[in-house]
């Protein structure tokens, strides 16, 4: 049986895409090109499905979210914070798993951040 190698790009619908890449750029650091490649680090990925009603993944419009590793959930959302993004207030931990925080995107996307254990 054939298997995918990897996940091989994440795309989303915006209204002002420009806008919107320039915020993954300044907020999250994701250096992309004009080319759209970035160059991530190597890690784990999980993909999960969720019921249809579920509130994690954000508003019931947003059908998946993106996850995204950091190094240091703390200081990546108080960053977040400065830039005026909103962050949810709370995060979560996961023994074995790591922590976990959120915040929305300009679009209104919910993005998880990830502090892996």
């Amino acid at each position: 049986m054939e298997r995918v190698l990897g996940v091989g790009g994440y795309f989303l619908r915006a209204q002002d895409p420009e806008r919107l890449r320039a915020w993954y750029r300044d907020a999250l650091g994701i250096e992309d090109g004009d080319d759209g490649l970035w160059p991530a680090a190597a890690g784990p990925l999980v993909f999960a499905t969720f019921e249809a009603g579920t509130d994690y993944l954000g508003s019931p419009d947003q059908r998946t979210m993106l996850n995204l590793r950091v190094a240091d959930l703390d200081a990546m959302l108080a960053q977040l914070r400065s830039l005026g993004a909103e962050v949810d207030a709370g995060t979560q931990e996961l023994d074995g798993v790591g922590r976990f925080g959120w915040v929305r995107d300009p679009e209104g996307n919910r993005v998880e951040l990830w502090q892996p254990a």
